[in-house]
């Protein structure tokens, strides 16, 4: 007799790769949602990382740029104070000279002449004063030219004023005068 085997084994063996097909689908379903949930962290970490270093920067970026700010006010301050500090020294420098000048101003002076007034405009001293005559004028003039602080006295304007001496009743003639002179400076210093 023949034996027939009326199992359904191909059905069953269907089902069984069915399962397994099932079961190796599942497992394969985890492993890519553990490796997209590994993959997740991995670039959010990353990114706060990333996050964590750009703020760390820009912290320090803050403080370079205060202190830079403070640099610049620093330079400010110096450059101010080396501006005084050269005026100062100029002004220090140049006393010296301005006594001189004065003093100059004096031993130029001959008999008979005095200043009203005495004006310096940068290089310049304007002179206004009285003379008992021309020749006083012009002996100041060739004074002032000989000295070696003085250069070109220019006479602005010579006018003759009237008076009475007391002593004798005679009439007395002083000049008023205006002239500008040059101020140099010898070369051999103060």
């Amino acid at each position: 007799m023949t034996n027939i085997n009326l199992l359904p084994w191909r059905e069953r063996l269907r089902e069984e790769r069915k399962q397994q097909f099932i079961v190796h689908l599942g497992i394969a379903a985890a492993l890519g949602l553990t490796a997209l949930v590994v993959a997740d962290r991995i670039v959010n970490s990353s990114t706060d990382n990333q996050n964590a270093v750009n703020n760390y920067l820009r912290e320090q970026i803050a403080v370079m740029d205060q202190k830079l700010t403070e640099i610049r006010q620093l330079q400010e301050q110096k450059e101010a104070l080396t501006a005084r500090m050269t005026v100062i020294q100029e002004l220090q420098g140049n006393r010296p000279v301005i006594v001189r000048l004065f003093d100059e101003l004096v031993r130029t002076l001959p008999d008979g002449v005095y200043y009203n007034s005495v004006a310096r405009t940068n290089d310049s001293i304007s002179l206004s004063g009285v003379a008992e005559s021309n020749s006083r004028i012009s002996a100041l003039m060739r004074d002032l030219d000989a000295s070696e602080w003085f250069a070109d006295p220019d006479l602005r304007q010579v006018s003759a004023l009237g008076g009475s001496n007391a002593a004798g009743g005679q009439q007395n003639t002083n000049n008023s005068f205006e002239l500008t002179v040059k101020v140099t400076t010898p070369s051999q210093g103060l």
